[in-house]
């Protein structure tokens, strides 16, 4: 080997050297960035303005991944904690999630009243229906004289459901004794005044008591012509 080739693999090797230097390097800076920043977790951003009052989805937040210790110590990483929340103020697009900006949904607002129906498991929503939930309630009444045609009438619209209570089984009343026990649930609502009228009367009056559960954001808006049905009217 004369001088010139020692001269080539001498350079060659030391290239080589220079490159497992610099590769070591560069791990290095990554394990030191790495040690900085600490391990990564789970947090959500808004992807739109949310208004103040507004009842909290998941649909309204993006999931994102960043390092633990630049989240505060408020930040929301479980989505399950907004169930039954609302935006206390004006959430904005962009923004990290925390606890400070959410609080319980009010069980009553101004001018409403709870109040408590049994529905009968059978003709209700069976396990759909949560507080939180928002339905319209329907009833069926038998024609008031001989002849007169029955009817169904939606009594209640896009009634807000507060709490569901458990299975009770209920036994016929005296005047019934020809009717099986039926399970029953407890549902209470938050109504306005007059809508607590028409449900409370339903219950005592109605031949059935049903409940439609309301797709979230939904229109609800029923016209009036179209809140009572009669067979014979079908067309």
């Amino acid at each position: 080997m004369n001088s010139r080739q020692r001269r080539g693999v001498i350079l060659l090797l030391l290239s080589v050297i220079c490159a497992l230097g610099a590769f070591a390097g560069v791990l290095s800076v990554i394990n030191d960035v790495k040690s900085k920043v600490g391990p990564e977790v789970t947090a959500y951003r808004l992807k739109a303005n949310v208004a103040p009052y507004t009842v909290l989805t998941t649909a309204q937040f993006e999931k994102i991944e960043m390092p633990e210790r630049w989240l505060s110590a408020n930040a929301v990483t479980d989505l399950r904690e907004i169930e039954g929340k609302i935006a206390v103020t004006t959430l904005r697009e962009g923004s990290l999630l925390q606890s400070d900006m959410i609080v319980d949904q009010p069980a009553l607002q101004p001018g409403q009243q709870e109040v408590a129906i049994m529905i009968d498991a059978a003709t209700g929503v069976a396990g759909k229906i949560t507080p939180g939930s928002t339905v319209n309630v329907y009833a069926t009444f038998a024609g008031g004289r001989e002849g007169d045609p029955a009817q169904s009438k939606i009594i209640v619209t896009s009634a807000r459901v507060i709490d569901v209570g458990r299975l009770t089984s209920l036994e016929p009343d005296q005047d019934d004794r020809g009717r099986r026990a039926t399970d029953a649930v407890p549902i209470t609502f938050a109504l306005s005044t007059i809508d607590a009228q028409r449900i409370t009367y339903a219950e005592s009056f109605a031949d059935r008591v049903r409940l439609a559960l309301v797709a979230p954001g939904s229109d609800t808006t029923v016209p009036e012509a179209d809140r009572t049905y009669e067979l014979a009217k079908d067309k």
